[in-house]
């Protein structure tokens, strides 16, 4: 229960931002092209409160998803019009009313409808700058290549051929990639082969990778392709150990560090979770400094909430703020976009080339868990983090050449611009009709798809 309402919450804020910020573009413009704007509202239904300055209410109202600008004449036949009876009427009325949205030039109403997502792309920009400007957290010490701390046997890995130890220098076409480029495009070529170069003892190694098929799956993790990172040096520190667990029938203690398992140099208990996974529960030999001499012990490990532990906690990671200069925090923020709208694209292009399944996308329900989880996440990363990833999905989708959304708009002025007049208003009926449907249908299609994702539906699969 508690995990729903920081999702739903998380969801509300996250959400309500994108979209008011988005409207607000549309609103700026609108007013300096002297649009007529009637409404400019933050949430949808009943009126709760707000005051009216000049021709526009502003309000906030009672359902809190987001909010509209409501502009004089900006209703489409088929969207919400039709060409028929009173609403002919009132078109006509529109066409006729210099502050309409209709009665600007096209260049304008290009501009007003671009104004949304760029507004969005504005928004993700600005916000990892404050945060590489003034946050930043980093670990006090990390590894910064992409190595390889440990490969599952006979995992998509290790049959790959990759070995601890290798650093990723190339992976399907990203030279020097982060862990987390390299997540994405495993997450992009589920069931496909991918290409990929490691170092290894000063030599170049190239090798072909088949990504398993539960890439396509939300709780995907790189150790579900058996590869496991290094993310930072030293050994696993342990900070607690439950009573009556392995841990401590083996002697571990708070304070212990875990230097080796069966003379493996471990540095996560990410990776030693997947080991112990992978050995089934075999004995496992440990080495550990404690207060700064070296204790030898065996452990067996148990079957904990449904897997393989020990039973003890470890001590966070030491991070520490480092705020960016101004114009290296402008840089990376500018990065982060790039690359982020990138992929945006790749996804797209995949998804029309069937190289990757609509069932991999992710709608409301699947942004409110992201949003949940990001919400408990230590740090102030995976929040800004994901608001931008957000934001940038927002403007480039709506940017889609589609009725309904603001490209859709665009593309039908670029065509009038082109044949130097409207369209007919039975045509646009016509394709708003479809578009609205098309569109309804592939959002009830990805609820359905995210609801099926939810851990009470997972858990019930054989």
């Amino acid at each position: 229960m508690h995990q729903f309402l920081v999702s739903v919450v998380a969801f509300i804020v996250l959400i309500g931002i994108m979209v008011v910020v988005h409207e607000f573009g549309h609103f700026l413009v609108a007013k300096l092209c002297r649009v007529r704007v009637e409404a400019f509202s933050i949430g949808f239904g009943p009126r709760l409160f707000g005051f009216k300055y000049g021709e526009t209410d502003y309000k906030v109202c009672a359902l809190p998803l987001g909010g509209y600008v409501k502009m004089t004449g900006e209703n489409m036949p088929g969207e919400n019009l039709s060409t028929e009876g009173a609403d002919r009427e009132a078109i006509q009325t529109q066409q006729a009313d210099p502050g309409a949205f209709t009665s600007h030039p096209r260049w304008q109403r290009i501009l007003i409808g671009l104004a949304g997502p760029v507004a969005n792309f504005v928004l993700a920009l600005g916000l990892m700058w404050f945060y590489y400007a003034y946050i930043n957290e980093v670990p006090s010490v990390q590894v910064k290549t992409t190595t390889i701390e440990w490969v599952t046997p006979d995992s998509s890995g290790a049959m790959a051929g990759f070995k601890t130890g290798d650093v990723i220098v190339k992976f399907d076409g990203v030279a020097n990639p982060t862990w987390e480029q390299v997540y994405e495009h495993l997450k992009l070529n589920a069931n496909q082969y991918i290409s990929a170069t490691v170092q290894r003892e000063g030599q170049l190694v190239p090798l072909t990778m088949h990504v398993p098929s539960a890439a396509r799956n939300d709780d995907f993790d790189l150790s579900d392709a058996g590869i496991l990172p290094e993310m930072l040096p030293g050994p696993i520190s342990v900070a607690e150990v439950q009573p009556g667990t392995p841990a401590a029938t083996a002697g571990l203690q708070a304070g212990d560090q875990i230097e080796s398992i069966d003379g493996h140099p471990f540095h996560s208990v990410t990776t030693l979770l997947a080991y112990m996974q992978a050995q089934q529960g075999k004995p496992m030999h440990l080495e550990v400094l404690r207060q700064g001499k070296t204790v030898q012990m065996t452990a067996t490990p148990a079957k904990l909430d449904t897997s393989w532990k020990l039973g003890f906690a470890t001590m966070p990671p030491p991070y520490e703020n480092k705020p960016l200069p101004l114009g290296e925090a402008w840089t990376k923020s500018a990065t982060f976009c790039k690359q982020n709208s990138w992929l945006v694209f790749e996804v797209l292009q995949r998804l029309f080339t069937h190289k990757v399944s609509v069932t991999q996308l992710m709608g409301p329900v699947g942004i409110a868990r992201a949003a949940g989880d990001a919400a408990e996440m230590n740090g102030w990363l995976p929040k800004f983090g994901l608001a931008g990833e957000i934001s940038i999905n927002l403007g480039i989708l709506n940017l889609l050449p589609f009725p309904i959304l603001d490209g859709g708009l665009i593309l039908l002025l670029l065509i009038e611009s082109v044949m130097r007049h409207d369209i007919s208003m039975n045509v646009k009926e016509r394709i708003y009709q479809a578009a609205f449907v098309v569109l309804m249908v592939f959002f009830v299609f990805i609820i359905f798809n995210d609801v099926t994702k939810l851990p009470i539906f997972t858990h019930v699969k054989p």
